[in-house]
């Protein structure tokens, strides 16, 4: 359980202080920065939920989709506590320190501040940030452990 919560603290703040800088520091007079033709740090805040859906709820909104994200935490914190295999942590830590991280946001400014922004040609992915890229990132890992896991007790099986 340690090392999940260490990496969920990590991840917490490795959010918090992206989002601080790039705020304060990088985009302080300009609302965007072209790196190349693919990459742009440009600002926005997003009131809904992963890539701006259901963005119109307000306030009501913004508290319940941050009560579901503390529901949704407290739930991955009684898997955590039972889990013995370490990637499985490390990844709930993941995930863990990324909604607290877009909680954070909430609370404090009533949207998620996003900022990493991918796009090719007209074509552009919606903008987001270090949280969710942990988010993402620790989901795909224990999906694909689960996956992997199952192949290799299906062969065991087979034997």
């Amino acid at each position: 359980m340690i090392l999940g919560l260490t990496v969920a603290a990590a991840a917490f703040v490795l959010d918090q202080l992206s989002k601080w800088y790039v705020a304060d520091f990088f985009l302080k007079n300009i609302p965007s920065v072209a790196f190349g033709k693919y990459f742009s740090i440009t600002e926005a805040w997003n009131t809904g939920v992963s890539f701006s859906m259901f963005n119109e709820g307000g306030i009501w909104g913004t508290v319940l989709l941050s009560v579901f994200a503390l529901i949704v935490v407290f739930f991955l914190l009684s898997w955590l506590k039972n889990e013995p295999n370490r990637l499985i942590q490390a990844s709930l830590g993941l995930i863990i320190g990324g909604a607290l991280g877009n909680v954070c946001d909430r609370v404090r400014f009533g949207a998620v501040y996003d900022f990493l922004d991918f796009h090719y040609n007209s074509w552009s992915w919606p903008v987001f940030n270090l949280a969710d890229s942990f988010i993402c990132i620790g989901a795909f890992l224990i999906i694909a452990h689960s996956l992997l896991s199952k192949k290799q007790s299906l062969k065991e099986a087979v034997k």
